[in-house]
C-alpha cells in the first residue's frame, strides 16, 4: 500500500470511495433514498486537491495495485474553542478494503501531518450512532469530548459527536 498526498486527478477515485463509504457505512443511519441518490461525479466537483495552504484542508490517499482505496483529510480545526487544535476532517476507505489495515495506516498518517503542521491535539466530527467507526476511534485513543451538534452535510442533516485526542509522539 502507498500513501501519497491527493492530486487534482485524484477527485473521481476519492469521491467513489467517499460514496461508496456513506451508501454501506451509514445504511441504517441516514434516510435510504438520500444514500441511494448520492454520484460521485457531484462529490468530486467540491474537492480542491491543488491547494498548497497549510491552513486549507489536504488529503492523502491510500493506493494499492495504483487503486485509491481511501483517503483522510487534515486541517487546523474549524471549531472556535479548540483554537490550537488539528482537525481530522475525514477519512474513509472503501468498503472493499474495510478490516484489511488502510484506515489504521491513514489515522497513523493524519496524525504524522497533523505533528507536522504543530498541533500536539486534534478533534474530529463523528456521526452519531456509527458504532464501527467509534470502535476504530477509540483503539486509535480518540475519545468523545460531550460536546455534540445537528450540521448540513452534503445536503443532509446529522447528528455529530465531538471526539478528541492528544498527539504526542508516543500515542498510537
Amino acid at each position: 500500500m502507498l500513501l501519497r498526498r491527493a492530486e487534482p486527478v485524484d477527485a473521481i477515485a476519492v469521491a467513489r470511495v467517499h460514496v461508496r463509504s456513506w451508501q454501506v457505512g451509514y445504511r441504517g443511519l441516514l434516510p435510504d433514498a438520500y444514500l441511494d441518490g448520492l454520484r460521485a461525479e457531484e462529490r468530486a466537483e467540491r474537492y480542491n486537491f491543488a491547494s498548497e495552504d497549510l491552513r486549507e484542508p489536504a488529503t492523502i490517499v491510500a493506493l494499492d495495485a495504483g487503486l485509491i482505496c481511501g483517503f483522510a483529510t487534515t486541517a487546523p480545526a474549524r471549531d472556535s474553542d479548540l483554537p490550537e487544535y488539528g482537525e481530522l476532517f475525514a477519512l474513509y476507505v472503501d468498503p472493499e478494503w474495510w478490516g484489511r489495515g488502510v484506515g489504521a495506516a491513514l489515522i497513523s498518517a493524519a496524525r504524522e501531518r497533523l505533528l507536522e503542521l504543530r498541533f500536539r491535539n486534534a478533534a474530529l466530527w463523528l456521526l452519531a450512532g456509527n458504532a464501527r467507526a467509534e470502535r476504530f476511534y477509540r483503539i486509535d485513543g480518540w475519545l468523545p469530548d460531550g460536546l455534540s451538534r445537528t450540521d448540513t452535510v452534503w445536503d443532509v442533516t446529522v447528528n455529530e459527536v465531538r471526539w478528541r485526542r492528544a498527539l504526542d509522539l508516543g500515542a498510537g
